[in-house]
């Protein structure tokens, strides 16, 4: 079975579910922060690699061979599904200045990208490719100065309520 067939969860939660929880979510979701120097280079390189595991998981196969890798690689699927979904409703229920602090983002400034990763690194495991793996760890590399932007954009929006927030949460898991 292609890998592709992996991907139709994700997207389902990822749009039409997103779009479910909040009306503006999509949009909000689609929203890239304003980037400066490198973090231009790296949003065309995550933009690319994005598109890389996708048109990739076209190409391979699921390795159905009930190894130990195998099992780790369902397993770590299923919690980067559980926790897109999760992700994504809290990113839907914002405050009313947009921010969120609620659900995951109590513990992750970023969960909607560990959940990616997450997801990502199951099917990576699941088709037992080194190159997807490769693909995954330059889109969640360059990923991070996407971050770097947006933690730039929402200082410059929410003030010290997000320094605040800065303080208590991590970046990362």
């Amino acid at each position: 079975m292609l890998a592709v067939f992996l991907l139709i969860p994700f997207l389902l939660i990822r749009f039409p579910l997103l779009s479910h929880f909040g009306k503006n979510a999509l949009s909000r979701a689609a929203y890239f922060a304003p980037m400066e120097g490198n973090e231009k280079i790296a949003y065309v390189i995550y933009q690319i690699s994005n598109l890389g595991l996708f048109l990739f998981s076209c190409l391979i196969g699921i390795k159905f061979d009930f190894s130990v890798l195998f099992y780790m690689g369902a397993a770590i699927y299923l919690l980067g599904l559980t926790l897109c979904a999760i992700s994504m409703r809290d990113f839907a229920r914002s405050h009313a200045n947009g921010m969120n602090t609620k659900g995951l983002y109590r513990y992750s400034r970023n969960p909607m990208y560990m959940a990616y990763f997450i997801y990502f690194l199951g099917i990576a495991l699941l088709t037992q490719s080194l190159t997807f793996f490769v693909i995954l760890l330059i889109f969640q590399l360059s990923g991070h100065f996407i971050i770097l932007a947006e933690e730039r954009w929402c200082l410059a929006h929410f003030g010290n309520s997000y320094q605040n927030y800065k303080k208590q949460v991590r970046r990362y898991f």
